[in-house]
């Protein structure tokens, strides 16, 4: 079996290679399935995500959202907490700063964090998944860890992917998180929880 370092390795390139155009087609097509989404519709609250690393571009759903008047987060890397994250309010007027990894994230205002228990729906960046519903993060367990005890609380967790980063089998470890659903350009990938 693969390893996970050598699985995030391939499944990246592979994301990375995909050209701006299909880059962009994936973009539209992931807006028209998120904008069709029973639980996206009837929430009001959105944890998303700025692409990175050849991540599908959300912009347009968050676009839809703003238009919607549906109130969108973006995980912030916790300054207390190592391998936290918060979930910060983004507006169009949101100052944005780079974290340590290179990833832009809403300027840390405690007046606009919004506990995971709050949200309606969080959407996860992911590297590959499989048949099962595992996913396999960049490795810093930031998802594993936020959503750990997500049956306990309103939100609903869908994971957000190409879908070339689908695999046979990811090699999953006790702290994984499987999730309840996984939206791919062309699919809905739902599984039993």
């Amino acid at each position: 079996m693969t390893s996970r370092a050598e699985l995030r390795k391939t499944i990246r390139v592979r994301r990375q290679a995909l050209s701006k155009k299909e880059q962009q087609q994936a973009s539209k097509l992931m807006l028209q399935r998120l904008s069709t989404h029973k639980k996206v519709q009837a929430a009001q609250t959105i944890a998303l995500y700025l692409s990175n690393d050849g991540e599908l571009d959300l912009m347009p759903f968050i676009d839809w959202c703003w238009q919607q008047n549906k109130q969108v987060y973006l995980p912030v890397l916790h300054p207390f907490c190592s391998g936290h994250l918060l979930f910060l309010l983004f507006e169009k007027s949101s100052i944005m700063i780079k974290n340590h990894y290179g990833i832009k994230e809403p300027k840390l205002d405690v007046r606009k964090v919004r506990p995971l228990i709050q949200l309606d729906v969080l959407c996860t960046p992911l590297v590959a998944f499989d048949d099962s519903g595992a996913r396999l993060g960049m490795g810093g367990g930031f998802y594993d860890r936020t959503l750990s005890n997500w049956q306990q609380s309103q939100v609903y967790p869908i994971g957000l992917a190409h879908d070339c980063q689908q695999v046979d089998k990811i090699p999953t470890e006790h702290w994984d998180i499987p999730l309840p659903e996984i939206i791919t350009p062309t699919r809905n990938h739902l599984f039993e929880k």
